[in-house]
């Protein structure tokens, strides 16, 4: 008894002494204000959300009312999880210790041990994540009241009732609640609790405050199974792209997209979203149905890569993210819900052939020395069995490539009157073929006589390279076809880094990324790399592909 009531006194005192270690801290608007004296002190023994800013960044500004209210919410709730933040400008050592490499940085405290922030940047968001990391994996519901709540509580949820506590399907519910860290999952037990929401036996509904209300799962409850029905589910039947939808709609299994392209300010926005909507219903959990406001300057990008110009829209495009990307375009622009559904099925089905973007032939593609290919004229050149036939693959703003034209101008003035060589290029980012996927640039291939076999040059960019490789029908400066871009990009940031300290002297960065084709999604990581870091820009960007 002595020694229960010891433990006990010894903790309460232990307590009160990590509160007045607290207490010493400053905080602004409930957020603990850190620095290299108190860190270690403040996250000792705690539960604590810590967000390392820049005074100068767009981004932490914006995040600043949300993270407070936050705060607010968990000081109101009594919660023991703290919230607070550090000027990594100031705090440097701080900041070069948890691989601080942009702003806002946000990371999880758990008695002293740190890891990623994986939420979302509203208040609720916030807070939902971190009851979520430090909670049960599912809230057990036990009264109707209980149910009720939970069922209004968020923008979406989901509730299961189990007639065993401690059965498989349970386990599994269990399970794939733990590791999702977006939507609060409960849990039922009692009959009676999930008769009130109309959940039958051993069962699982997802509750949202749009579209349908409600979806059923009515599968066979398996892991893999149940976390496709809530990623399909609990995304809107139209999502609006944007930073913070963009995980959800890379992140789950759907890899067909149709992409509605409008302007938000237009009169016809709504009534075109709706039919749009009603459409979606037809193909949920098969094509994802996505929305882009064309006035937003951040979707530039993703147009110019679909071919789309402004005075173009409304226009939709499907895009199928596959091991081998494809796009698809309709043959007008009918936005009415049966064209629509006959455009979707028709890719699914296979009887619409992929889009692909192509130039307008040029009157004097073969008047220089470098001849000049577009789609409609690339096979008619390239695939010529009497002649050896150079091509480039090149991207106008790409650097390597400039550096490369004068060499290729000599290269062509040294054949232009050979009568089995020709010396061509097309750029690589308007066009496009469907028998070759170029990934990088400059690309250059031999297109071999009688064979049209294709060979990748890897050599030395200089005059007298280019020239063995196309005197040795391209034997010399071959390109091993183990290392022909399958394995990795470079993205060079020519004048700005993500530095380990970002307050540390500038220097150039190069960074590794998986393959993946030039496809929307790339344009998405690269614009939000350039939003998310203010200090970039487009233009300081430079794909090179070695």
């Amino acid at each position: 008894m002595f020694k229960s009531l010891h433990l006990i006194v010894f903790s309460l005192s232990l307590i009160g002494t990590i509160n007045s270690l607290l207490d010493h801290i400053p905080r602004e608007e409930n957020v603990l204000v850190l620095t290299q004296n108190n860190f270690n002190d403040a996250i000792k023994d705690q539960l604590m959300l810590v967000e390392f800013y820049a005074p100068w960044c767009g981004h932490c500004k914006s995040l600043a009312p949300e993270y407070a209210k936050a705060a607010a919410k968990l000081a109101e709730d009594n919660s023991n999880i703290l919230l607070a933040k550090v000027d990594a400008t100031k705090e440097t050592d701080l900041a070069e210790k948890y691989e601080v490499r942009g702003y806002p940085t946000l990371k999880f405290f758990k008695m002293g041990k740190s890891m990623e922030y994986g939420g979302g940047r509203t208040s609720e968001e916030i807070v939902r994540w971190l009851l979520k990391k430090t909670g049960p994996a599912a809230t057990e519901l036990t009264t109707v009241e209980d149910a009720k709540k939970f069922q209004e509580s968020q923008e979406v949820v989901v509730i299961a009732y189990f007639t065993s506590k401690d059965g498989d399907l349970s386990k599994i519910y269990l399970e794939v609640a733990g590791e999702n860290d977006e939507i609060p999952f409960g849990i039922i037990y009692e009959k009676s609790v999930a008769d009130s929401l109309q959940i039958l036996d051993d069962k699982v509904a997802l509750f949202k405050k749009f579209d349908e209300k409600r979806n059923d799962f009515v599968e066979e409850l398996k892991a893999d199974l149940l976390k496709k029905f809530i990623h399909s589910s609990s995304l809107p039947l139209v999502v609006e792209f944007s930073h913070e939808t963009a995980q959800k709609i890379f992140g789950g299994d759907i890899k067909t997209h149709n992409l509605l392209f409008m302007k938000k300010s237009a009169s016809d926005y709504e009534t075109n979203l709706e039919t749009y909507r009603n459409v979606a219903k037809d193909f949920k959990g098969k094509v994802l149905f996505v929305v882009l406001d064309v006035d937003d300057d951040e979707h530039e990008k993703i147009m110019e890569f679909f071919g789309l110009k402004k005075e173009e829209v409304p226009s939709m495009r499907l895009i199928r993210l596959e091991e081998e990307m494809t796009k698809f375009k309709p043959e007008k622009d009918d936005f009415s819900a049966d064209y629509i559904k006959s455009f979707v099925n028709g890719v699914l089905d296979g009887t619409i052939k992929q889009h692909l973007l192509s130039q307008d032939l040029p009157e004097d593609w073969d008047k220089l020395p470098v001849k000049v290919l577009v789609s409609s004229n690339f096979d008619q050149v390239a695939f010529d069995k009497e002649k050896n036939v150079l091509v480039e693959f090149y991207a106008p703003w790409c650097g390597h490539c400039k550096q490369l034209a004068p060499i290729y101008d000599q290269l062509a003035e040294k054949y232009k009157d050979s009568s089995d060589i020709i010396v061509a290029k097309m750029d690589g980012t308007a066009n496009e073929l469907e028998h070759t996927k170029i990934n990088s640039f400059p690309t250059i291939k031999l297109y071999k006589r009688e064979t049209n076999e294709a060979i990748e040059y890897n050599g030395e960019r200089t005059l007298e390279g280019l020239s063995k490789f196309l005197e040795s029908g391209g034997d010399y400066g071959r390109a091993a076809e183990e290392v022909k871009f399958e394995k990795f990009n470079l993205i060079h940031f020519k004048n700005f880094f993500l530095p380990r300290n970002p307050t540390k002297k500038k220097s150039n960065l190069k960074l590794n990324i998986k393959k993946m084709n030039y496809n929307y999604f790339f344009v998405f990581v690269l614009n939000f790399i350039v939003n998310k870091f203010s200090f970039f820009k487009w233009e300081i960007f430079e794909v090179i592909f070695y």
